[in-house]
């Protein structure tokens, strides 16, 4: 069994860099920590980012998780090729890229390309924040799958994951400590990244930044509600190249006998116990690229 510790990064291609670079930053709030070999790098906590542009064709290129040490990833590696995924492990400039000690990567049966890393670099200092948006942390990663119960069989199987709720056959949300979910997978025709989030401080803020986001003409893709499985009150909002953001607040923790739940999709509340206007927000596509050689 592979024990994931955290969430790390999510790595996103871009065909402007500086048009999504001013967006994280003047927008979302994030600050930008540097800009080098056709990487942007921008931080919302801890630690040195949590979202990298790279230059070139948009979609995303991976999503990462972060394990404890070398020989973590190592009996990772061993374990997902004894079940006949194929796996690379980066090397020292890739690594060096990631701000990491060492990753691995491979797709999920579904084609979203993952990174185990261990030694992700932190940062001392207190973030700089582009605006007072009032994120405290990066929250979790969402893909699309085609089928949702393969995408659990799959990630339970091999990992600490254990699923929190299910939203019909839409959407598993699984954890892997206390908060509700750090990994969602919505029902999606094709691999890619539904959305990454950022938590904040609180409701004043979600409804601040939702004030914010209209105020420049920003798409709000759906909220401000309130989700019945997490508690979270949200708002998802689309920036650059389809990549869709989240800010919420509230999110449950989660005890050992937790029980999941499971909600139809097609009642009025699945959602946003508020009820307010449910719409599919905007998947940024799995880009198919060479695992690392």
């Amino acid at each position: 069994m592979i024990t994931l510790h955290d969430i790390a990064y999510v790595r996103s291609g871009t065909a402007d860099a500086k048009a999504a670079a001013a967006f994280a930053v003047d927008v979302v709030g994030m600050e930008l920590v540097a800009q080098e070999d056709g990487v942007t790098y921008l931080r919302a906590d801890k630690r040195h980012h949590c979202l990298a542009f790279e230059e070139g064709e948009a979609g995303v290129l991976a999503s990462a998780f972060s394990l404890k040490g070398p020989d973590e990833l190592e009996a990772a590696e061993k374990e997902l090729q004894a079940a006949g995924v194929e796996v690379a492990r980066g090397t020292p400039k890739q690594a060096r890229s990631r701000r990491v000690e060492d990753f691995i990567a491979f797709d999920d049966p579904f084609g979203n390309r993952v990174e185990l890393v261990h030694g992700q670099v932190q940062l001392a200092r207190p973030v700089h924040f582009g605006r007072p948006a009032g994120i405290t942390e990066f929250g979790h990663i969402c893909f699309d799958a085609p089928d949702v119960k393969e995408a659990y069989a799959f990630w339970s199987a091999h990992f600490n994951i254990k699923v929190s709720d299910w939203i019909g056959d839409w959407a598993c949300l699984m954890r892997f400590d206390p908060v509700h979910h750090k990994l969602a997978v919505f029902r999606g025709s094709e691999p890619g990244l539904c959305h990454i989030n950022f938590q904040v401080d609180s409701l004043d803020d979600v409804m601040r930044n939702w004030r914010f986001l209209q105020a420049k003409g920003v798409e709000i893709e759906m909220g401000p509600g309130r989700h019945p499985q997490s508690t979270a009150i949200f708002v998802y909002f689309k920036g650059p190249e389809g990549l869709t953001y989240e800010y919420s607040y509230g999110v449950r923790n989660l005890g050992d006998d937790w029980v999941p739940r499971v909600f139809d999709p097609t009642e009025p509340d699945a959602i946003d116990m508020w009820h307010g206007p449910i719409q599919r927000t905007q998947t940024q596509p799995q880009l198919r690229r060479p695992l690392p050689a």
